[in-house]
C-alpha cells in the first residue's frame, strides 16, 4: 500500500514555483510608538496603508470617553476588540468580539473605558471635514 500524500505534488512542485524572498512583510506593532490623531483620545499604529487604494489596517487605542463623530463608510469596515469595548447605536463591541459596518453605513462611535481595536478599511471613513485618520504631530 503506497503513501497518499507521496503520490499528490505540492502547488510547488506542481507549477515550478519557489517562495518569493521579501514576499512577506513583518509587523511589530509593539515596537512602533502610538500616534495621535485628529480625534481627542484615539491615537494610531498604521499596520498596512496603501494609499492609492484607500486601504488601511491600523491599530487604534480609545482614552476612555474617546469619540468619533458621525461618519460615513464607503466600503465596508471590520473590527476587532483587543482590550476594552466601543459602542454605537447598534451596540456595543468587547474584548474579543468582532463588528463589521456595510457600505454606505452611517454612525458615531465611543469608547466609555476605553479600547484598543484592529480596524480594517477597504476606504478611508468620510467625516464632515476629513477622510481617514490623519496622523498629527502630537
Amino acid at each position: 500500500m503506497s503513501n497518499a500524500a507521496e503520490a499528490v505534488p505540492t502547488d510547488r512542485t506542481r507549477i515550478g514555483a519557489q517562495p518569493t524572498i521579501g514576499g512577506s512583510t513583518y509587523v511589530r506593532p509593539r515596537d512602533m510608538d502610538w500616534a495621535p490623531t485628529q480625534f481627542p483620545g484615539i491615537s494610531i499604529k498604521v499596520l498596512y496603508e496603501d494609499k492609492a487604494k484607500g486601504e488601511m489596517t491600523c491599530l487604534l487605542k480609545w482614552a476612555p470617553g474617546a469619540s468619533l463623530p458621525m461618519h460615513k463608510h464607503p466600503e465596508i469596515e471590520q473590527t476587532y476588540v483587543l482590550e476594552g469595548s466601543f459602542r454605537d447605536h447598534d451596540g456595543i463591541c468587547r474584548a474579543g468580539e468582532y463588528v463589521w459596518r456595510r457600505t454606505g453605513s452611517f454612525h458615531e462611535t465611543r469608547s466609555d473605558e476605553g479600547a484598543v481595536i484592529l480596524a480594517i478599511y477597504r476606504k478611508p471613513n468620510v467625516f464632515q471635514n476629513s477622510t481617514g485618520y490623519a496622523r498629527s504631530e502630537g
